[in-house]
């Protein structure tokens, strides 16, 4: 069965210097944190050099985000590039057929079954640190949000609490203007 989240580099890997360059395209099904308004599409890039199998790439998206202000939604244009350097271990085949390379997984996050990449893992990765950490909607934090204005006057109209304790929350007014 053949997945189209998986990229084989076992070629790259046992043939130093050779190159394999893919065009991706995903919507990454699997992340539920993410809501994509068009799919992910970019391409990868991989050769080894015996010692290093190095992974570029570039890709864009366009998602929608919460603005950290208001909480209303954002669309957002979201590119990054990829430029990773994993370590190999072993003799690539096409020098000695007495053993194979292979990549050593040094990631917390697993990225790789044996010489296989996890493709989704890897620009899943990729797009949450891209992603702003605080996304904001035209009026930014300055601005006249009419959306974040009706979120203060609800917190305003709550905050009022219970109805037998605003008559101390007075006294506590009478105090202030007394000194």
């Amino acid at each position: 069965m053949k997945r189209d989240d998986l990229l084989d580099l076992n070629d790259v890997l046992q043939h130093p210097g050779r190159q394999l360059a893919v065009d991706i395209s995903t919507e990454l099904p699997e992340e539920a944190d993410v809501d994509l308004i068009r799919p992910l599409e970019g391409y990868l890039e991989a050769v080894s050099t015996g010692n290093l199998l190095l992974i570029t790439g570039k890709f864009s998206t366009k998602a929608v985000l919460e603005c950290a202000r208001c909480s209303g939604p954002l669309e957002s244009e979201v590119e990054f590039e990829i430029d990773e350097q994993f370590p190999v271990e072993g003799i690539p085949s096409s020098l000695s057929p007495q053993d194979s390379a292979r990549v050593v997984p040094d990631e917390p996050f697993e990225l790789f079954e044996g010489n296989v990449l996890l493709v989704e893992n890897l620009l899943r990765q990729g797009l949450l640190l891209a992603m702003p950490i605080q996304a904001l909607c035209e009026f930014g934090w300055e601005g006249e949000c009419p959306q974040a204005a009706a979120l203060a006057a609800k917190r305003r109209d709550s905050s009022a609490g219970r109805p037998e304790f605003e008559s101390l929350s007075n006294l506590l007014n009478r105090e202030d203007d007394a000194t």
